[in-house]
């Protein structure tokens, strides 16, 4: 495996990702400060306690999660359709650098700013409201798990879009709606039938459900089967990477 070609797509995105330091880190943290100032003061004082926990602490993992899918996915997206719509693409395929070391280099990167966003708005979080966190290794194992799965889905949308427009389709008009919808903000158990029923299909509920049991204990459903949904879209985005070598994806690009 070329390690040095692999260290030098990481070093360059991590480098790209300094000189955007603002779009890449700051926006991100003062956007989640407005969602605590405007859910935890206004709906906050009108709800106390979801589930037990009070309700500026509940919405804690869940927006984390919202920051944690979006980064994820645009931070692989950009990475790899950037040198596309440039040019510079071809400079990188003419390297001696495997599909897969890109892969690993470019993904490795958004996972690690998307984790490190994570953790600071974590502790962001922790002026706002108090926090604990019961399983602090299963919330590690979250963390990494959901921005390693959804980077890779990022990089997917890298190499199959032809414009930004193509880019920013996915995002904002899927995954961003089914993070609100995924309880983020709310239990699922405070819904009516049939929509609580309804809500078990969306794919989000079950990463915002495990990550916010690591924290409170508690979680719309088992963690046992947050965990296997986590992991299994994670084993659907490798397998679709796959297909997307085994397809010649390099020399259509």
């Amino acid at each position: 495996m070329n390690t040095h070609g692999i260290w030098a797509i990481y070093r360059f995105e991590m480098a790209r990702a300094l000189r955007t330091l603002w779009q890449s880190l700051v926006t991100p943290v003062l956007t989640t400060s407005l969602y605590f100032i405007v859910f935890g003061g206004a709906i906050g004082s009108r709800m106390q306690q979801v589930g037990g926990v009070g309700y500026g602490s509940f919405i804690v993992p869940g927006l984390i999660m919202l920051s944690l899918l979006t980064q994820s996915i645009s931070n692989a997206s950009i990475g790899i359709y950037f040198p596309k719509f440039t040019g510079t693409i071809y400079e990188l395929l003419s390297a001696p650098v495997s599909a897969m070391e890109m892969v690993i280099g470019y993904v490795g990167a958004a996972t690690t700013k998307s984790v490190i966003l994570g953790l600071i708005i974590l502790a962001t979080a922790s002026f706002f409201v108090p926090l604990r966190i019961e399983h602090p290794f299963a919330m590690i194992a979250f963390l990494i798990l959901t921005a390693v799965a959804f980077s890779l889905f990022g990089f997917i949308i890298g190499v199959w879009a032809n414009g930004f427009e193509q880019l920013n389709f996915v995002p904002a008009l899927l995954i961003t709606p089914l993070t609100f919808l995924g309880g983020a903000f709310y239990s699922i158990d405070m819904l009516p039938q049939p929509w609580r029923t309804f809500s078990l299909f969306n794919p989000v509920v079950y990463l915002v459900s495990g990550f916010r049991w690591s924290f409170f204990g508690v979680g719309d459903v088992a963690v046992g089967v947050s965990l296997a949904v986590t992991a299994g879209f994670l084993a659907v985005c490798l397998i679709a990477i796959a297909w997307i070598f085994k397809t010649g994806w390099r020399m259509k690009n």
